[in-house]
């Protein structure tokens, strides 16, 4: 496919603004889709969910994740936590994408166990990601890493041990999400800088068409759809925070410096409403707590899905916007549109259900007075240190253990 050749109009002087400023929740309901994706509705379908994603004051940052085609759009805020310098205000990258993974096994393990008569009397799912990074933002070495993920499935059921082994084994099996663990992925990436796309040179390019600027979709921040009937608190803070004192990360190191992401599932309804508390491993960080709404027939809340694919682009922007504080580099307004595609194929009952996650397709607008060569390199060097392009980008199973009606499986 050949790029498009039209040359978009320049990004407008942008003061961005806090993610308090607007008084608006942490998420909401933008628009409202025709038609809930099938792939939500347990369907085999092959849906992409498009995020459109701009930079707000410091580390706070506000994506827009439309859900498929005819699906529904949320929008959504992250921060990061006072460790790095942020102001603590709404959940950091890594915990989105934490939460996101959650939601989609619940998705799954809830349509099998429909399907196959399984009886569901509670069911909680522990999802634990460990990363970490070497090197250093100064030098601009640093490189981010993903330890294969574990996922503990705890479930009282009437069903025998072999139904609830196949049960857990097929849903994993079957989350889109979760493939993008276990498959080393070939992500794209696209530039644009002062308004024209610019050559790829270094990283796989995109060969889609021309992205729309976030800062021309939206001429004003997206407001709440009235009458939305959302769920509540679809994103909030819990006020516990863990034991001790915030510590600044550092720039570099020379050894590991580890990052554990813990979330702790619950469902709300059994028919597919979670929560997920997610937390960052280490002194002073906060507890958030996200909600999805997996259920096939209803829209209250931003699937797993949503969150998985905000969170990409959340964990990257992070990266970014550190790297060109650390390099001083006179390039602002930070904004990104990413494609990423999900299937399901197969069939529930015989147990060849499977998701896929496909490449994500990553297309970043910059603004600035630094040459080409840079804007590519600050490009490059931020998906080198993102968590989750890391993630995406090996091959790790999920470790996954049960526990059936209190006994380990």
């Amino acid at each position: 496919m050949t790029m498009t050749a039209a040359t978009p109009a320049a990004a407008p002087a942008y003061e961005p603004e806090s993610i308090a400023s607007s008084g608006y929740p942490l998420a909401f309901k933008f628009r409202q889709g025709s038609a809930r994706p099938a792939l939500l509705a347990q369907e085999n379908a092959r849906e992409v969910f498009v995020t459109e994603a701009r930079q707000l004051a410091k580390f706070g940052k506000e994506g827009v994740v439309k859900e498929g085609e005819n699906g529904s759009t949320w929008r959504l805020t992250t921060d990061e936590g006072r460790h790095l310098g942020g102001d603590d205000i709404a959940p950091f990258p890594l915990g989105f994408y934490n939460a996101g993974l959650v939601g989609d096994v619940y998705n799954r393990l809830l349509a099998i166990a429909r399907v196959r008569g399984i009886a569901v009397d509670a069911l909680n799912v522990d999802l634990n990601n460990a990363y970490w990074m070497t090197g250093s933002f100064v030098r601009g070495d640093a490189v981010g890493n993903a330890d294969p993920t574990t996922i503990g499935v705890r479930i009282r059921s009437s069903a025998n041990a072999d139904d609830i082994r196949r049960l857990v084994g097929d849903a994993i099996d079957a989350s889109p999400a979760a493939d993008g663990l276990r498959r080393a992925l070939k992500n794209t990436f696209a530039i644009y800088v002062n308004g024209r796309r610019r050559e790829v040179s270094t990283m796989t390019p995109s060969t889609a068409p021309d992205a729309a600027d976030p800062f021309q979709t939206y001429a004003k921040p997206p407001a709440p759809l009235a009458g939305s009937g959302g769920l509540d608190g679809l994103i909030w803070k819990t006020g516990e925070v863990r034991e001790g004192e915030v510590q600044k990360s550092p720039t570099g190191t020379k050894d590991r410096i580890v990052r554990n992401i813990l979330g702790r599932g619950e469902l709300l309804d059994p028919a597919g409403v979670t929560e997920t508390d997610s937390t960052l491993e280490m002194p002073g960080a906060s507890h958030f707590r996200f909600k999805t709404d997996e259920r096939p027939d209803a829209e209250q809340g931003p699937s797993g899905l949503a969150l998985a694919s905000a969170g990409i682009v959340f964990c990257y922007m992070t990266q970014l916007a550190r790297y060109i504080e650390h390099q001083k580099f006179n390039i602002r307004g930070v904004r990104l549109v990413q494609y990423t595609p999900y299937a399901l194929n197969g069939s529930i009952a015989d147990g060849t259900w499977k998701g896929t996650q496909e490449p994500v397709d990553t297309h970043l607008f910059l603004s600035g007075d630094e040459n080409d060569e840079t804007h590519e390199r600050l490009m490059n060097i931020g998906a080198a240190m993102c968590y989750l392009h890391a993630s995406l980008g090996a091959a790790n199973e999920p470790v996954v253990s049960i526990e059936h009606n209190g006994a380990g499986l």
